[in-house]
């Protein structure tokens, strides 16, 4: 019998169907009890004593290790802290050092500008003649060759949903000789992952998406065990030395995965996502992939029989697609906030998509069913036509 879904667990406002989990979580209702315990007695009493007696210090690897459960990660090879740019530039800083006599850092079209950004800062800072060769996403395996030093890809497209094949990319990565990097930003949460099988070497991502840490919560990074000792962390913070509070003035890395710390572990934050964590007890990733894909078929179907004027923007076959469905509109973002005011939150993304989350921890079939009603009044009596929706915000 499915545990799913588990919407007693989580604090979501009355009358709000909440389709945006692909980009912020809600809000698990033991979270703010533990925050405020830890605000509260771990740091108001304890004080600075908290690191030892509260645990703090340990907290990013014994988070890393609650993460690495939903990834195919074995415990100690995953490691909380920092933002997920400062990862990808870890690890990709990292890559590059095993293979210094190649120069150019594979990567494609649909991948989070960000990590293109990080890419692009790293190797101009690098001075040594390396190369971001960017191409489309069905054209990364054929690019594979004897000149890449690194691969580096977002598993699931941020925008359209279109999921990469984790394990035939990475072999034909390594048998290009190349070192395999995967962003998991929406896949950790989402769908099953199999870091071990896959043998890549790096993995970074997020933990406000779908592990519903809350937002600015700490990103991830994996190493592949049996490198962990002979990964030189370029980012050589003070807590990923061997000692930290032996104060030497030469920089030694710690043993396995604490080497890949870098800066003072933001507290609550973490401990706002150890405890996020779980609501996770009971659930497999192939549980959540089932119910997910039943959800965005359904939507789907009622969004393509309701909505004509919204064209399918994402994978149709459900096994080449993430959690998220997208569909183009030309008045793309006028329709979200619409659909916003009325009580159905999704995002945008440039220039025309209008994105929706699945997941199944909080959302059923009525949810969904719901939620594609509200979309086609908006859609048929061109409720988005309206001035109020069309000027953007910060965020979108």
């Amino acid at each position: 019998m499915s545990t799913l879904p588990r919407k007693d667990l989580f604090d979501l406002p009355e009358g709000v169907i909440y389709l945006d989990g692909n980009s912020l979580g809600p809000l698990p209702k033991s979270v703010r009890a533990r925050v405020a315990d830890v605000i509260g007695a771990e740091w108001g009493t304890s004080l600075i004593r908290g690191w030892n007696d509260a645990g703090w210090m340990d907290q990013p690897g014994r988070v890393g290790d609650l993460v690495a459960a939903l990834i195919g990660a074995p415990e100690g090879s995953v490691m909380m802290g920092d933002t997920l740019s400062i990862k990808v530039y870890q690890a990709l800083a990292a890559a590059l050092e095993m293979r210094p006599d190649r120069k150019v850092v594979l990567s494609d079209s649909g991948n989070f500008p960000t990590d293109l950004y990080m890419a692009k800062g790293l190797l101009t800072s690098l001075g040594q003649g390396h190369e971001l060769r960017i191409v489309d996403p069905e054209d990364v395996a054929g690019a594979m060759d004897e000149t890449v030093a690194a691969v580096m890809l977002t598993e699931v497209d941020y925008r359209t949903g279109r999921k990469h094949d984790m394990t035939e990319l990475t072999r034909r990565a390594h048998d290009a000789g190349a070192v395999m990097i995967w962003d998991l930003a929406h896949s950790a949460g989402a769908l099953p992952v199999d870091l071990t099988g896959s043998r890549c070497e790096f993995a970074v991502g997020c933990s406000y998406k779908y592990l519903n840490g809350g937002p600015g919560a700490p990103a991830f990074i994996y190493v592949r065990p049996d490198i962990l000792d002979h990964v030189r962390p370029a980012l050589s913070g003070w807590m990923g030395h061997d000692a930290p509070f032996a104060f030497d003035l030469e920089y030694r890395p710690a043993s396995g995965v604490e080497r890949m710390r870098v800066g003072t572990p933001p507290v609550l934050q973490m401990s706002a996502l150890e405890e996020a964590m779980s609501v996770w007890k009971g659930v497999t990733m192939d549980e959540i992939r089932a119910a997910s894909i039943r959800l965005s078929e359904r939507f789907i179907q009622e969004v393509e029989a309701r909505c004509p004027e919204l064209v399918l923007a994402s994978p149709r076959d459900p096994a080449m697609r993430g959690s998220q469905v997208s569909f183009a509109f030309a008045e793309g973002y006028a329709a979200m906030q619409a659909l916003i005011a009325r009580g159905v939150i999704g995002d945008f993304r440039a220039p025309d998509i209008i994105r929706f989350g699945f997941t199944p921890l909080y959302l059923d079939e009525d949810d969904i069913v719901a939620a594609a009603g509200i979309l086609q009044d908006i859609m048929a009596n061109r409720l988005w036509d309206d001035p109020a929706y069309k000027t953007a915000n910060k965020v979108t």
